[in-house]
C-alpha cells in the first residue's frame, strides 16, 4: 500500500510540473504573438490545476472525469465566444488545455514514453510558431498535394493489392510493383527535399552530394552543362561529379537492403570500397580546387512523386522483369551479365529493383553481379555525358574518373560469384 502511495504522488508529482512548464510555454507564445495579454485565459497556475484536476479526475472515477472535461469545455467555449466578439479566432488555449488534462490519464494507464512524448511535442510546436510560417510560404503547394496522392496509392491502395505473380512470364506480384515504386520514389523524394528547402544556398559540391541521393545521372548531366559554362573551377565540378556517383553507391545498398537484405551483404562490401575510392577521388579534385566568389546554386532535380514519374518507373519496372524473364530463360546467367551491361545505359533502378524482387531462378551471387555490373556500366555512361556535354577539362577529368570507376564496378561484379564460390 505504501509503495502504490509513493507511486502515485511521484505521478501526481510530474503530471503538476509538466502543466506548470506548459503554462510557461503558453505565456511565453502569448507573449511573442500576441504582446497585448488582456482578456487571455490561462497562466502557468491556471494549467498546473488543470492537469492536477484531470490526475485526480480520472482516479476517483471516470465518469468524474469526464464530467471535468465537459466542464472545462464549456469554460472554453464562454471564452471563445468573448473572443469571437474581438475578432479572435484562434483556439489553440482550448486545444493545449485538453491535452493537459490528459496528462493524467496518459501516466497511469500508459507507458510513461507516450506522456514524455506529448510534453515534449506541445513545447516544440508552440515554439516552431515561426519556422511552420516561413516554411508555409517557402513550399509549393503543388507538392503537398502531389505527397498527399502517393500517401494515398500507398497507405490506401497497396494493402489492397494481390501479393502473388502476375503471370509465368511475369514472376513479380502487382504488391511488390507498387511497393518498388513507392520505396524507390520516397527515397529520391528525401534527396528532392533536402536540395529544395533545406540547402537553397549551396555550392556545387553539396549538389553533388544530394543528387547523388536522387539520381546521380541527372546530377551529372547538370554540373557538366554547368562546367561547360562556367570560367574556370574544373576540380570542383570534377569533384562534384564524381562525388554523385559515390553516393550512388551507398543509394544502391539502402535500396538492396530494404528489398532483399541477403544480397545487400552480398554486395556490401564491393559498394563500400567503390564509394569510398569515389569520395577519395572527389576529395583529391576537390582538394585542389581554386574557387573566386560565390558558387552558385543549382537544381538537379524535379519532385520524384509526381504521379507520371512513378507510373513510368512501374512501366519500366514490369518491363525490365519480362525481359530479364526471358534473357534468363532462354540464355542464362551469361544472358544476364551481358543485359546487366546493356541496362547501365539507361535507368538502372527499374532493372536493379527487379532483380531484387523477382523470383528469378538465380543465385544470390548472380544477382548482385548483375547489380554491381548494371552499375559499373551506368558509370561508364556518366563519363560519355560529361564529356559530350563539358569538354573542358572538368568533363575529362570527371569522364575519366568515372570510367576508371566504372570498369571496377564491372570486374566487382563479374569476380563476385568466384569470390563466394
Amino acid at each position: 500500500m505504501a509503495h502504490l502511495l509513493h507511486i502515485l504522488w511521484v505521478q501526481c508529482l510530474i503530471v503538476a510540473l509538466a502543466g506548470f512548464m506548459i503554462g510557461l510555454e503558453m505565456k511565453s507564445y502569448r507573449m511573442r504573438t500576441h504582446p497585448d495579454t488582456s482578456g487571455q485565459i490561462g497562466t502557468a497556475r491556471t494549467y498546473t490545476f488543470i492537469a492536477i484536476m484531470g490526475f485526480i479526475f480520472q482516479m476517483i472515477g471516470k465518469w468524474l472525469f469526464l464530467s471535468g472535461y465537459v466542464m472545462l469545455s464549456g469554460h472554453f467555449l464562454l471564452y471563445y465566444w468573448h473572443k469571437l466578439h474581438h475578432e479572435r479566432l484562434g483556439i489553440l488555449s482550448f486545444l493545449v488545455a485538453s491535452l493537459v488534462y490528459g496528462f493524467g490519464m496518459l501516466m497511469t494507464h500508459f507507458p510513461i514514453w507516450i506522456f514524455a512524448l506529448l510534453f515534449v511535442a506541445i513545447i516544440f510546436i508552440l515554439n516552431a510558431n515561426a519556422r511552420i510560417n516561413l516554411f508555409a510560404k517557402a513550399i509549393d503547394p503543388q507538392e503537398i498535394e502531389t505527397f498527399a496522392k502517393l500517401i494515398l496509392l500507398s497507405a490506401v491502395i497497396l494493402p489492397l493489392l494481390p501479393n502473388r505473380p502476375i503471370s509465368p512470364y511475369l514472376p513479380i506480384s502487382a504488391f511488390k510493383i507498387w511497393l518498388a515504386v513507392v520505396v524507390v520514389s520516397l527515397i529520391s523524394y528525401v534527396g528532392y527535399i533536402l536540395e529544395s528547402y533545406f540547402f537553397k544556398a549551396k555550392g556545387y559540391f553539396l549538389t553533388g552530394i544530394l543528387g547523388g541521393l536522387y539520381s546521380s545521372t541527372a546530377a551529372t548531366i547538370v554540373l557538366a552543362k554547368k562546367s561547360a559554362e562556367a570560367k574556370g573551377g574544373a576540380n570542383i565540378f570534377a569533384a562534384s561529379i564524381v562525388i554523385a556517383t559515390a553516393v550512388m553507391y551507398l543509394r544502391l545498398f539502402v535500396i538492396a537492403f530494404i528489398f532483399n537484405e541477403t544480397i545487400a551483404i552480398t554486395i556490401v562490401h564491393g559498394l563500400l570500397v567503390l564509394s569510398l575510392l569515389s569520395t577519395a577521388m572527389a576529395w583529391g579534385f576537390y582538394a585542389r580546387r581554386r574557387t573566386k566568389g560565390r558558387e552558385e546554386s543549382i537544381t538537379t532535380q524535379s519532385n520524384p512523386l509526381e504521379l507520371p514519374t512513378a507510373f513510368l518507373f512501374a512501366f519500366l519496372f514490369v518491363a525490365m522483369v519480362f525481359i530479364t524473364h526471358i534473357v534468363l530463360k532462354h540464355y542464362g546467367n551469361t544472358g544476364l551479365k551481358v543485359l546487366s551491361f546493356l541496362v547501365g545505359f539507361t535507368d538502372i533502378d527499374p532493372f536493379i529493383v527487379s532483380i531484387l524482387t523477382s523470383k528469378f531462378h538465380i543465385t544470390t551471387t548472380d544477382a548482385g553481379s548483375a547489380i554491381l555490373i548494371a552499375a559499373g556500366s551506368n558509370n561508364i555512361l556518366k563519363a560519355l555525358y560529361t564529356w559530350f556535354f563539358s569538354r573542358k577539362s572538368a568533363g575529362v577529368r570527371s569522364a575519366l574518373a568515372l570510367i576508371v570507376l566504372g570498369i571496377l564496378t564491372i570486374a566487382s561484379g563479374l569476380l563476385l560469384p568466384a569470390c563466394h564460390l
